[in-house]
């Protein structure tokens, strides 16, 4: 796939295209159906497949306070959309400039000159330019002076339910909940995080539970305090792990949404090493123990309905039936 990083990074002549545009926030299921139609379109005509995406929620310029945090990195959602076949993607930088571009600008300097948009995939509420001042409407008639088709996307209903859109906002409200594993049938995949390993208080290997402790730069939404059955996957591969999140008040000083990975039946030095941890199931909430030992026992426990949970999971990480 190819990644263009700004308008000016796309090469003189490339195209003719057939474009989706939008945030795709976690490349959920509904984003890939739309992916899934724009691929076969491209691939009848002879046109590259390509999304045009922001390096940003535009919200978090135009609005902070009602700003979500986002379920992916940039980093994760370029890898996501190459997973989908994307032939293209082209981030644009969400600044002031780009939202007060008029619409009949941002049609004429994106879809037609850069990308020679041959078909342009928007749904029924797509708005565009400043103030949301476009919407499907002139996209029509702009497609007809710059000589490209407007598709209208339908609605992708949520796995499980009988009229709920599959949406980012719904994701992220499961994983606020910490279900993890109803946000995974809703992702099509294990929700991820990844960070790099830094030293810790130790305080895991002296309960006998050596753990890697992820540096707060974390890449991807973390789901609600408590403990988690979850895939690691790190440069040696891919191993079940008893994850911490929050600030274990078992002990004072614990910084406040530490994220912790006990790899099972591993000893591995991870210093500096990057990690990705798949969040299959919750397990429990965190709270206070009384002591140590106390908390050492409960940990014990946790390891066992883990593992319980990750063989019913299978190596696959696929959710398996409840």
């Amino acid at each position: 796939m190819q990644v263009f990083e700004g308008l000016g990074a796309v090469p003189s002549g490339f195209g003719p295209s057939a474009v989706t545009i939008g945030k795709f926030d976690g490349v959920h299921p509904g984003h890939r159906a739309v992916i899934d139609e724009l691929k076969t379109v491209a691939a009848e005509r002879d046109l590259a497949a390509t999304v045009v995406t922001f390096d940003r929620n535009p919200l978090s310029l135009l609005a902070p306070e009602k700003c979500p945090e986002s379920l992916v990195s940039n980093a994760q959602k370029i890898q996501l959309l190459e997973s989908a076949g994307v032939d293209a993607t082209l981030v644009l930088e969400f600044d002031r400039a780009l939202s007060e571009q008029l619409p009949e600008e941002f049609v004429r300097t994106v879809l037609a000159d850069a990308l020679q948009a041959r078909i342009v995939f928007v749904g029924a509420d797509f708005r565009f330019g400043v103030r949301g001042s476009g919407n499907v409407e002139l996209l029509d008639r702009l497609g007809k002076q710059y000589d490209f088709e407007v598709r209208h996307i339908p609605e992708v209903i949520a796995s499980g339910t009988e009229s709920r859109r599959a949406s980012s906002t719904w994701i992220r409200e499961l994983l606020t909940e910490g279900d993890v594993a109803t946000a995974a049938t809703q992702l099509g995949r294990l929700h991820s995080i990844r960070s790099t390993v830094v030293h810790g208080e130790r305080r895991g290997r002296e309960l006998g539970y050596p753990t890697a402790n992820l540096s707060p730069d974390i890449e991807g939404f973390v789901p609600r305090d408590g403990v988690y059955a979850a895939f690691a996957t790190i440069p040696g591969g891919r191993f079940g792990a008893a994850v911490s999140i929050g600030n274990n008040p078992t002990f004072e000083g614990v910084p406040q949404k530490q994220v912790e990975a006990h790899l099972l039946d591993q000893k591995l030095d991870l210093y500096g090493e990057s990690i990705e941890l798949e969040f299959v199931d919750y397990i429990r909430p965190m709270r206070k123990f009384e002591s140590a030992d106390a908390l050492a026992a409960q940990m014990h426990v946790d390891e066992d309905d883990i593992r319980a949970v990750l063989a019913r999971t299978g190596a696959r990480g696929s959710a398996a039936p409840a």
